[in-house]
């Protein structure tokens, strides 16, 4: 009996554990307004009410509109890692469709690319009424590169300048040289069974969800941070999230991916060769599953009015927002000039 009551008592320490944790960030992430801005809730962008952040503690700063990877990963946990950053930009954060907090309220939604940037379009519209006459400059993550790349290519006016990073042109483009780097890898520290199912992988044509999820979850483990790592002790902290949004985000983030990666695959930066406003791509060293080797080829070969090409050092997939030193000072020396501030 003792010890049935000792056991019940876990769940309950873990729990009042998490609150204290959530409690102590929240403290952190206090903003005085005015001249400060925190504002969290849902918007309805494309008829469906999506969760968005705005937070800065100057609203005369410029805007940060932050487009997360996975596809379905959003990058709200990492609010309180970007807590320097809202000092220079008011920072715009999006659980997109079939995403994390927007998935909670929602459920499974139809999910397409396109209705993605249209609902941009939506955002920056709203972010205009909010914040009237503050230049954007967009940023994007990983597969937030499938939104991004088509939306400053339809709309580049709406931007001062895009901001890429862990840069994604496209998986078939990736994989010519993440998929040669796997397997040299399992050929050393991995399993017989690993190494087989790589090989069959990289003889495949394209990937099904099973082969594509079993894939990140191996690459994963060649990541010196990897996103396993990465993601759950955020979610844990944040101080938006309860239990269900916990849930919310894993279902959510499988959902996006079941849903997205046919158009996912079918993605090709290189069909676009120039855009009219500034580009940056700024991109983690050791970065396994966007190589920086790729993303520089794409870069090299595009045309814009400003471009730049940087290296986070040391750095793997989603290192600016782990290290967010690294990327916030690439972004206040190059990027926020072009606002005007």
């Amino acid at each position: 009996m003792v010890l049935l009551g000792f056991f019940g008592l876990v769940p309950l320490a873990l729990w009042a554990a998490r609150r204290w944790a959530q409690a102590k960030v929240e403290r952190g992430l206090r903003i005085e307004a005015p001249p400060g801005i925190d504002s969290r809730g849902f918007v309805r962008l494309g008829g469906v009410e999506q969760w968005v952040t705005i937070r800065g503690e100057d609203v005369r700063n410029p805007v940060l509109l932050m487009l997360h990877g996975g596809p379905g990963a959003p990058h709200t946990v990492f609010t309180p890692d970007l807590r320097a950053w809202e000092r220079d930009f008011t920072l715009v954060q999006w659980d997109r469709t079939g995403v994390g907090k927007t998935f909670a309220r929602n459920g499974k939604t139809p999910l397409r690319f396109e209705r993605q940037v249209e609902d941009a379009i939506e955002l920056r519209a709203e972010l205009e009424r909010r914040l009237p006459g503050r230049p954007v400059v967009l940023l994007s993550s990983s597969a937030g590169t499938v939104v991004a790349l088509p939306l400053v290519q339809r709309r580049p006016e709406l931007f001062a300048a895009w901001v890429g990073t862990d840069f994604n042109p496209g998986i078939a483009a990736c994989e010519r040289v993440a998929m040669p780097a796997t397997l040299a890898w399992a050929r050393t520290h991995g399993s017989p069974a690993e190494v087989a199912f790589l090989e069959r992988a990289a003889a495949q044509p394209s990937f099904d969800l099973a082969t594509w999820n079993r894939l990140m979850r191996l690459r994963d483990k060649t990541a010196r941070e990897g996103i396993g790592a990465i993601f759950p002790p955020r979610m844990l902290r944040a101080p938006d999230y309860g239990l269900r949004d916990f849930v919310a985000i894993i279902r959510g983030l499988e959902f996006s991916t079941a849903q997205l990666l046919p158009q996912m695959l079918a993605f090709d930066a290189y069909a676009v060769r120039a855009l009219k406003l500034p580009t940056f791509i700024f991109q983690g060293e050791e970065d396994v599953a966007t190589p920086p080797s790729v993303a520089r080829a794409w870069f090299d070969a595009l045309e814009a009015p400003q471009k730049q090409f940087a290296v986070l050092p040391g750095v793997g997939h989603l290192g600016g927002f782990v290290h967010p030193a690294m990327l916030l000072e690439l972004l206040t020396r190059h990027v926020r000039p072009l606002t005007g501030r």
